[in-house]
């Protein structure tokens, strides 16, 4: 089955060049459009990334000066202010994932899709990483009849710095979001100032100190399990790999607490952990979704709607992938 290419805005990024690397070790055949605002970097991108070609895309024009191209997907892998991909895609009917807005802005989005639910499959990919808390985290609650509480560790090496354009939505995002959407005890609230200061321990043991972050993972927790408190907290710092003298890795610390299927109060702590940082997890994720989203896998493409990435993803096919490059989900010891 022969397939449109997938358009990548931003493509020629570090996280779209992932992106595509993950995406031609499993699908070598699909083809694939660069978008950049720097045709000559995006045309590099896309001679080392092979069967993709290389474009800038008019973000001021409804078609994205694509005129009658096809594609079967879009991806958006920076803050489209605009939102000219999401229109685009709704246009064409086919899929849109976008990964780079903050909770807080999510609803000139939802307001697009409600104008239109049957036009495409919308995701809003702004879980941590695109799956890699929520997909482990709902796998973990199986041990559980009641989920109590969530809390998230998010340990990011202060070597794993990614691209210019991950640095510039990170920046934007704590500048226009210093107080970090929670759940606690049944209410929704902002942690700000000292409450949203915390402390988690890494993969080693380590103290991490952090900040509350919101990550719309902790909207889609508490959605999808009931537990009455879910918090967020992002740290920087070594990684525990790293402080061992290896090369730097990435770290989710999930701890969950709340009663096991006879009823007895049950507490859980796990680490996932990907060698190779932030970056490849956010590749493996977007691949994941877009195998699933146009049927690359042979099954039907998703029909319209908005969800979020763990509706998507199938959970033993993200973690047998999450093996195969080396990640991992390790039981840690309640401390």
């Amino acid at each position: 089955m022969s397939f449109n290419p997938i358009l990548l805005l931003g493509g020629s990024g570090s996280i779209g060049q992932q992106t595509a690397r993950a995406l031609h070790a499993a699908y070598p055949d699909i083809p694939l459009l660069i978008g950049g605002r720097d045709f000559a970097k995006a045309q590099r991108a896309a001679a080392e990334m092979g069967n993709a070609q290389a474009i800038v895309p008019d973000m001021n024009s409804a078609d994205l000066g694509l005129g009658k191209q096809h594609v079967s997907a879009v991806v958006v892998l920076y803050k489209d202010h605009s939102l000219a991909g999401l229109r685009f895609a709704q246009a064409r009917g086919v899929p849109h994932l976008s990964i780079s807005s903050g909770i807080f802005e999510i609803a000139p989005e939802i307001a697009c899709f409600m104008q239109a639910p049957n036009a495409s499959a919308v995701v809003l990919g702004y879980e941590w990483l695109v799956g890699a808390t929520t997909v482990p985290a709902l796998h973990l609650t199986k041990s559980f009849a009641q989920v109590d509480e969530i809390r998230i560790g998010a340990l990011v090496d202060e070597q794993d710095t990614g691209g210019p354009a991950v640095a510039e939505d990170f920046a934007y995002l704590n500048r226009l979001m210093p107080a970090a959407l929670t759940r606690r005890e049944g209410n929704w609230l902002w942690r700000e100032g000292d409450d949203a200061k915390a402390v988690f321990c890494a993969l080693d043991g380590s103290k991490i100190n952090a900040s509350g972050f919101s990550s719309i993972d902790v909207a889609g927790l508490a959605a999808a399990t009931g537990a009455r408190s879910v918090q967020f907290d992002l740290g920087q710092g070594v990684s525990s790999s790293r402080r061992q003298g290896g090369p730097l890795s990435t770290e989710i610390i999930l701890d969950i607490s709340g009663q096991d299927h006879n009823g007895q109060a049950l507490r859980t702590r796990h680490a996932v952990v990907h060698p190779g940082g932030a970056a490849p997890l956010t590749a493996m994720g977007i691949a994941l979704l877009l195998e699933r989203l146009i049927g690359l896998d042979g099954k039907p493409p998703i029909a319209p709607g908005l969800y979020f990435p763990y509706q998507i993803l199938d959970t033993s096919h993200y973690l047998t992938r999450l093996a195969q490059e080396g990640g991992e989900i390790l039981p840690l010891s309640i401390s």
